[in-house]
């Protein structure tokens, strides 16, 4: 079976599509999980390693990576660069916290997989953020410098005699970090997949959510099934404004495109693009490219498509409308390399209203949407207030 993301249709075999098992009868658990890409099965996995003993359930509605984890660009990158927007939120104790925790999970998913045996061209080689036009030069000194303040600063500029590592020569200027890399991220969804099952995580695919109720215990519906569970997880990302409309304004789900060359290694090594270090540009919706360990060359560029009222539309499971566009920019990057682009494809990607990840209660967000009601209620004289 051919799948339109390349590195789902590389990382996926006609036996796991064949052995692929859905919820066939009633089902009671610890903890449900709605979704089974990444956040999903990170999140079951370190369940079931911090306590062996729960029962812990995934349902995804196709195959596990098949939403966003296996079509991204797989680029395992820090929230150094967000250190700034990180103070206003958390404060700063906590700010200097994260960037740390984040830098170290780069190296944590490198060691996760070698100790798994998980085979996801996983390379730590670092990251290169560079500037393609006079605009974009200096764009992340404040946050460099206050990096450096608080001693995190861990990116270095790139001189002119490197900057060939970024592998066109349209980048003129360059800063490098040695905390980040790539992956090919389905072969590491799916390796994530068999390690969940291996701890005794059990993983319904082709089960889909359809809605919960319930206090204490959570009655979960799916098209297959009824699942009683004590612990319910909403690990779906961009489906979370569909599967729970309370949380529409929270994100804007756009797409996030992307092309891939035929394999290449001569040309790639004469690039100077043969390590595992994504570049990525300083626009707000980013270019971004990177190489594969068999010698390919992917670029991909963010924001192009705004999905209405955040509904994931079947564009995303299309090759992408956007390729004259691409084609435009590997033209820019890569001006007579003469690779040649075999595929395209897309991926809806959801941006926060902080740009940062956000984790939510449900039995708080309703509370809270409660009140808010109320107290729009008494703004208009709707209730008397005493």
């Amino acid at each position: 079976m051919r799948y339109v993301p390349f590195w789902f249709d590389e990382a996926v075999t006609e036996a796991d599509e064949k052995s692929a098992s859905h919820l066939t009868h009633d089902i009671t658990t610890d903890v449900c999980i709605i979704g089974g890409g990444f956040t999903g099965l990170w999140t079951a996995i370190n369940l079931k390693l911090t306590k062996p003993e729960l029962d812990v359930v995934i349902i995804e509605k196709e195959l596990c990576g098949q939403g966003a984890s296996g079509r991204n660009g797989g680029a395992m990158l820090t929230w150094s660069t967000k250190f700034g927007s990180l103070i206003k939120q958390v404060g700063l104790e906590r700010a200097m916290k994260l960037v740390k925790a984040s830098e170290q999970a780069v190296h944590d998913i490198k060691a996760f997989t070698e100790k798994y045996g998980i085979d996801c061209d996983c390379r730590v080689d670092g990251t290169f953020y560079t500037a393609s036009n006079a605009l974009q030069k200096n764009a992340f000194k404040p946050v460099l410098d206050l990096l450096a303040t608080h001693q995190l600063n861990a990116w270095q500029s790139v001189t002119q005699d490197k900057l060939v590592m970024t592998g066109s020569k349209a980048n003129l200027s360059a800063i490098f970090s040695p905390h980040a890399g790539s992956v090919q991220p389905a072969k590491l969804v799916r390796g994530l997949f068999r390690v969940a099952k291996q701890l005794g995580v059990k993983i319904y695919e082709r089960t889909k959510y359809i809605h919960n109720q319930g206090d204490e215990t959570l009655n979960i519906k799916t098209d297959r099934g009824m699942i009683k569970a004590n612990k319910m997880v909403f690990a779906v990302n961009a489906w979370l404004p569909k599967l729970d409309p309370q949380f529409a304004r929270s994100v804007v789900l756009v797409s996030s495109d992307m092309v891939i060359s035929k394999a290449n290694p001569e040309t790639i090594k004469a690039m100077g693009l043969n390590h595992g270090a994504p570049i990525i540009d300083s626009r707000i919706f980013v270019n971004y490219y990177r190489t594969t360990t068999s010698g390919r060359l992917m670029l991909g560029k963010g924001g192009n498509y705004f999905s209405y009222a955040n509904h994931v539309s079947k564009r995303f499971d299309q090759p992408s409308r956007y390729l004259e566009m691409m084609k435009h920019y590997w033209q820019y990057f890569f001006n007579h390399s003469g690779l040649e682009i075999e595929r395209s494809w897309t991926g809806p990607s959801d941006r926060s209203v902080s740009g940062l990840p956000f984790f939510w209660s449900i039995k708080d967000s309703e509370k809270h949407l409660l009140w808010q009601r109320i107290l729009r209620k008494w703004r208009r004289a709707e209730l008397p207030w005493r």
